[in-house]
């Protein structure tokens, strides 16, 4: 994966970088070992708790280099 965006599957992040894990722990998302969470893209997830996708996704792709 080379860059991530905002309709990368979150499980496919965490895969690659656990390490990001604690970003979107920072949005609430709190259920990261629940099957479906890991399963829905940045974008889903930024709606559901209110968070700029594309914040997030600048914070992971520096995360990720």
């Amino acid at each position: 994966m080379t860059q991530i965006t905002k309709d990368t599957i979150i499980g496919d992040i965490l895969d690659i970088c656990p390490d990001a894990a604690p970003l979107f722990l920072e949005i609430g998302m709190h259920c990261l070992g629940c099957p479906a969470s890991r399963g829905e893209t940045v974008e889903q997830a930024c709606m559901v708790h209110g968070t700029d996708a594309d914040q997030l996704i600048e914070k992971l792709n520096a995360i990720i280099k």
